[in-house]
């Protein structure tokens, strides 16, 4: 069974609109803070660190979304990311946010790809970093037409 990586952000009054729901662009701000946390505190490479001396970077290269609830104000998600694929320098999360009744708002799937920020071509992701992705990858089968849930 894979490891989860979770967390949980506070929707504020900056992430809504006039109707006091999120607005979607800022999703795709929580899902990035998300991806750094990520780095920061289950892989061991913050973002400062990958970015300064590891002269590498994690560009988005492929995003699929999905928008199934509102969420409101003042309202605690909690953000659940495992890897679906994991290749020498490009990754695959899915990230979903899931609201405080336990229902779905959000699913993403996103691809990632390890840069050198120098040259901005792919660098295989450093082996302790792509070690620790490991305990995140899903495990389960995939579903009919595509990846489990």
């Amino acid at each position: 069974m894979s490891t989860v990586f979770r967390n949980t952000v506070l929707v504020r009054f900056g992430h809504c609109d006039a109707a006091g729901i999120v607005f979607y662009p800022r999703y795709f701000e929580m899902l990035n803070d998300f991806i750094e946390d990520w780095f920061a505190q289950a892989l061991d490479w913050p973002f400062g660190a990958m970015h300064g001396a590891g002269h590498a970077g994690v560009p988005t290269a492929e995003l699929h979304c999905r928008f199934v609830a509102p969420s409101r104000l003042g309202e605690s998600l909690t953000r659940e990311l495992r890897v679906l694929k994991l290749g020498q320098s490009s990754f695959t999360v899915q990230v979903r946010f899931v609201g405080p009744d336990g229902g779905l708002r959000l699913e993403v799937t996103q691809r990632l790809v390890c840069v050198d920020t120098g040259n901005i071509a792919p660098r295989p992701l450093p082996g302790p970093v792509r070690q620790a992705m490991e305990q995140y990858l899903d495990a389960r089968p995939a579903a009919p037409g595509g990846r489990g849930i």
